[in-house]
């Protein structure tokens, strides 16, 4: 167990590394096409809020699809 915990808390100061890293990126850094990435993915963003606000079934069905092909992927079948 005291592997797993190693291994765990490895992993986590790993990934809090590269999240302070990545938010610590100024936006002047980026230059415009940074700004224009950024932008469009608050549009998408917004975009897939509204589509699944006005398409409720819709949405659940294709995640449900999305998943169970996933799970097919990721299983090895």
């Amino acid at each position: 167990m005291e592997i797993i915990d190693k291994a765990a808390n490895s992993a986590h100061e790993s990934f809090d590394k590269f999240a302070s890293t990545t938010h610590q990126a100024p936006e002047e850094a980026l230059g415009e096409k940074g700004e224009q990435l950024k932008n469009s993915e608050q549009q998408l963003l917004e975009d897939c809020r509204v589509y699944v606000r006005d398409n409720p079934i819709t949405s659940v069905g294709i995640a449900v699809a999305a998943g169970f092909l996933l799970n097919r992927v990721l299983s090895g079948r």
